[in-house]
């Protein structure tokens, strides 16, 4: 059997400047470690790259994504990455641990209101206008000089600039992919994703979940088709592939995978991913 490929976690530094930080600034050219580790990794954090130059591809879960100038690519923990780098990348990189935000605005959801983080059905990059990518680096550049000159009110400042940025980010996002880009509206919609991130392995049911959110599916489904342009079955569906193709690429075989999801049996497993995809799990695996 396939021995299973071991894929290395990158964890968050909080103490890196003697205060604790959730949020870190730094260059792409500059950094070492995960930032483009060509192997198979993963960070336990929040991360958004910003491409200024550079050539190659980033491959993030099943996704290859062309390393082109005015690119952001939004990554979020537990997603499975490598670089294949052709030509030297220049840039900015921002990551933060989720508790940066919950702390400051006490709202749990906070990071599901985003269009591009925890995405499986859409593209987790855009590109943007030279303007647009403009603005972006002005709020990276003030966020880069208040760590160069940490106060004890820094923490403050550094989030209010950091939230700045993730709205600005949203309604570019919205606008390339054409969907909702209001994030205050059903909070139902935003628990359904925030449920689906934890329990879709246990529960794959728009029954299930409408019950845990105390609404109807039918009302469910409306908020979810609005919101994502899917149903929440869907949803459900996109979400189960997207962590399935996340094992194989581990090397993992399919009745591994196939008894970890719940399923009765492979035939089943693969009769579901196949439906999804348009190929086995073997032949996926073989073209990863």
């Amino acid at each position: 059997m396939a021995s299973v490929t071991k894929i290395k976690t990158y964890h968050f530094l909080p103490y890196k400047y003697g205060l604790e930080l959730l949020l870190d600034i730094g260059h792409i050219e500059t950094l070492n470690h995960f930032v483009l580790d060509n192997t198979l990794h993963q960070l336990s954090f929040y991360e958004i790259l910003f491409i200024e130059k550079g050539a190659g591809t980033f491959t993030l879960d099943e996704n290859k994504i062309s390393i082109v100038p005015q690119t952001i690519i939004f990554t979020s923990p537990g997603q499975i990455r490598r670089w294949e780098i052709e030509e030297k990348v220049k840039g900015y990189i921002l990551l933060f641990e989720k508790d940066l935000l919950n702390l400051f605005f006490s709202d749990e959801l906070f990071l599901h209101r985003f269009q591009y983080f925890h995405q499986y059905s859409r593209p987790t990059e855009i590109q943007v206008s030279e303007t647009s990518f403009e603005k972006c680096r002005e709020l990276l550049h003030s966020i880069e000089q208040e760590f160069g000159q940490l106060q004890n009110d820094s923490n403050h400042l550094i989030r209010s600039l950091l939230y700045q940025l993730l709205v600005i980010l949203n309604r570019y996002y919205a606008e390339v992919y054409d969907v909702q880009r209001d994030t205050y509206i059903h909070s139902d919609f935003y628990r359904f994703r925030s449920l689906l991130e934890r329990n879709f392995v246990n529960d794959r049911t728009v029954e299930g979940y409408s019950k845990m959110l105390n609404i109807s599916a039918g009302f469910l489904n409306k908020i979810c088709r609005q919101f994502s342009g899917l149903s929440a079955q869907q949803m459900i569906h996109y979400k189960l592939v997207s962590e399935i193709k996340k094992q194989l690429y581990q090397n993992k075989s399919a009745k591994e995978i196939a008894y970890e999801f719940g399923f009765s049996d492979p035939s089943n497993f693969n009769r579901f991913f196949k439906k999804f995809t348009g190929s086995t799990p073997q032949q996926y695996r073989k073209n990863i």
